[in-house]
């Protein structure tokens, strides 16, 4: 009857036919340009068929469709939103076609139906759903919401309130959830659900089951009125308010098309639904979350080609206890890697179990391991003084204090210790593997692995090349990283790397304006505004303020062309004063342990007071965009340095980097998505009007050269 690349046409007994999705050669189904022609083929076949009685449609793969093919969405976003109104309202036609057959249709949904693969269910009469699959509509998480018909469709058999709250939140439902919502109409088991909706689908042509009701529906415009749909959303809305992502625009959209396309005929809320995704397509946050994804698998592919040929270390040891190096111990037994942690403080032990067990008894309370899994966890830690198992550990993680002299002193004296194979791996933040290395007698076996505060929750881990590190040794550490599910990212070696030398460029910025009397709760109101989870003065405080002023200092002082000084420098005043931040209860907030022992922030006048000499007559006033830019430039143009220089292989390595170390804004992407959205050219002239602003402003020649040829950092 009709067979494509993605789909084909089999008949079936009694005027039967099966509607197969079977991508060839792939282990997935997914809606790209191509499979969208192929449906349009296929359903004008089975419309012409005079004897067709019904139509099964399946999926003989492991999922059934997992949605849209998003690596087409670049360049199809760089449209008009007119003319992506016009290509979603051409595919929607065929979504419409299969809808208006007129005999019965039956989706069997196995394992995962996303996106437009749940809008394709639905446009089918009736579903079936295996209890091992899972349907959603997971666009918001792109900055998207549904537009081949999903919202229309899913409001008329789940009801409004209930497709308002699938595509805003877009959490995937199992089959129980989503029969109770409608959203099916049986369950099957997986090895039954086949059968299952072929008899559903004979049940319907024998005239026992009204399937032109369920089509008349999906027709229909919803009952009540325009009033009460508006208040539905508005409701809604407020529910999801804490969960939604600042400056993230496509809940509200699609809620407020919701609501009016209620009230209107199918055809009409279709059309709502097409112009509405337009505009969305167009917005800042749905370019930069969609970057996102497609810069995740780039990630995830490199490094497991970084990885390949290594197997993570059977037996590890950390050196160094406390928080961090729990953390890591922690991190490293719950992956099954067995774990020696020293220190010469027993203290520190203590803290480092304390903190291991804390981890466990979260994920026993929540249900996420059980009590016995967890009690091999915290076994497979074994906390010690001395230096007994170190000779077998195949991978030995140093994480003490943040200090050359040390770093370089204390790995002296373990090398002998360890097997001539084994691998040195330093949590340094932002000291030079080079001049750690200066007294080893094997530095091909040194390492970096920078793990992030708190380690059990960071997922990023930048695993750092030194000049003599060998590719062993960085293929190794990269295995140990995926196997703990870090998502590790090689950086060259250098003054804080990659993460932190991007991120001194942002902080030396805020040093610099609260120096020129602008006060610092109005730059973190500002910050926080634009997407920050807290603003530069917080975050000082959460870090440390003498961790991040010694950091701070090394990376200033080791990238001297493009960073400098600063004379008035405000987190050192804090530091002299013993204001710590949070773990001295004072920095430029004031901390105090709430009933649950978290620490909560309060405006502090001595913070106030200690900085008042910078600005005798009062602070300064700035503008919030001037803050924003005067914070954000230097670390784009840092961040293009890094990338200029060799410090990460690639655009999508930075930007991912950042995201998942310091929590950029996600609305932007990363920096160099940020980059490409503001144009190389517009960045080049904002960073020359700050010039005066000293050389952090300085654009890079990549950049220059770039607007010159109008090129961009991520492929379209």
């Amino acid at each position: 009857m009709f067979e494509g690349n993605s789909i084909r046409l089999q008949p079936l007994a009694d005027g039967l036919v099966e509607l197969v999705f079977d991508r060839r050669g792939e282990a997935i189904n997914k809606f790209d340009a191509r499979t969208v022609a192929e449906l349009r083929e296929a359903v004008a076949v089975l419309a012409a068929d005079t004897g067709l009685q019904g139509v099964l449609i399946t999926s003989p793969k492991d999922v059934f469709i997992v949605g849209a093919d998003i690596t087409e969405f670049g360049a199809t976003f760089q449209q008009s939103a007119e003319a992506i109104t016009a290509g979603v309202r051409r595919s929607n036609d065929v979504f419409v076609a299969l809808e208006d057959l007129p005999v019965p249709t039956v989706a069997a949904i196995n394992g995962y139906a996303l996106g437009g693969g749940l809008e394709l269910a639905l446009a089918a009469t009736l579903r079936v759903m295996s209890t091992a699959a899972q349907v959603g509509v997971p666009e918001v998480k792109l900055g998207l919401f549904p537009g081949f018909g999903g919202t229309v469709r899913l409001a008329r058999v789940a009801g409004l309130a209930t497709a308002m709250r699938w595509v805003a939140t877009g959490t995937p439902a199992d089959a129980r959830t989503a029969q109770a919502a409608g959203v099916v109409d049986a369950v099957a088991e997986p090895e039954a659900l086949r059968d299952a909706a072929l008899a559903l689908l004979r049940r319907c042509v024998a005239g026992e089951v009204d399937w032109r009701a369920q089509v008349a529906r999906k027709h229909a415009a919803l009952p009540g009125d325009a009033e009460a749909f508006a208040a539905t959303a508005q409701q809604v809305l407020a529910e999801l308010a804490p969960r939604l992502g600042r400056h993230q625009p496509a809940a509200p959209m699609a809620l407020a098309m919701m609501a009016e396309g209620a009230s209107q005929p199918r055809d009409e809320a279709l059309r709502l639904e097409a112009e509405a995704f337009g505009r969305v397509a167009r917005t800042q946050a749905a370019a930069s979350l969609v970057r996102t994804f497609l810069n995740e698998q780039a990630v995830r592919k490199a490094a497991k080609k970084q990885a390949a040929g290594a197997k993570a270390p059977p037996r590890a040891a950390v050196l160094g206890a406390g928080i961090m190096g729990g953390g890591i111990a922690f991190s490293s037994a719950l992956a099954g890697i067995p774990v020696r942690m020293k220190d010469i403080r027993a203290d520190q032990l203590d803290l480092g179990m304390t903190e291991a067990a804390k981890q466990l008894g979260r994920r026993v309370q929540t249900g996420r391991l059980a009590q016995a899994k967890a009690d091999a966890v915290l076994a497979a830690i074994t906390p010690q003084l001395d230096d007994a198992g170190l000779d077998a550990a195949d991978l030995v993680v140093e994480a003490i204090v943040e200090r050359l002299e040390v770093k370089q002193q204390v790995l002296a004296a373990l090398e002998p210790q360890l097997r001539p194979d084994a691998l040195i791996a330093t949590n340094t933040s932002s000291l030079r593997l080079a001049d750690i290395a200066k007294p080893l007698a094997r530095p091909q076996n040194l390492v970096g692995l920078h793990f992030f505060n708190p380690v059990p929750a960071m997922p990023l881990v930048e695993v750092v090349r030194g000049p003599q590190t060998s590719d062993t040794a960085v293929a190794a550490a990269v295995a140990y990283a995926l196997a703990m599910k870090k998502t590790p990212i090689v950086v060259a070696d250098g003054p804080g790397f990659l993460v932190n030398r991007v991120l001194t460029a942002y902080f030396n910025a805020f040093n610099e304006l609260v120096a020129e009397g602008v006060d610092f709760t109005a730059i973190d109101r500002a910050m926080e505004a634009f997407g920050w989870p807290m603003g530069p003065a917080w975050l000082n405080d959460v870090v440390g303020m003498d961790t991040g002023a010694h950091v701070g200092d090394v990376i200033t002082a080791g990238h001297p062309g493009r960073m400098r000084a600063i004379d008035a420098n405000p987190v050192h005043r804090m530091v002299r004063a013993g204001r710590l931040g949070q773990k001295s209860g004072a920095g430029f907030y004031r901390y105090e342990r709430d009933a649950a022992g978290k620490p909560r922030r309060s405006a502090d006048p001595a913070a106030q007071a200690l900085l008042a000499d910078l600005s005798p007559g009062g602070f300064t006033p700035m503008a919030d965009e001037a803050i924003v830019e005067r914070l954000m430039l230097p670390l784009l143009a840092e961040a293009i340095a890094a990338l200029e220089e060799g410090s990460v292989a690639s655009a999508a390595e930075l930007d991912m980097a950042l995201l998942l170390g310091v929590g950029f804004p996600a609305w932007l992407g990363g920096p160099l998505q940020y980059a490409d959205w503001l144009g190389a050219a517009e960045l080049l002239r904002r960073l020359e009007a700050h010039a005066a602003h000293g050389p952090a402003y300085a654009p890079p020649e990549l950049l220059r050269q770039m607007a010159a040829q109008q090129r961009r950092f991520h492929p379209l």
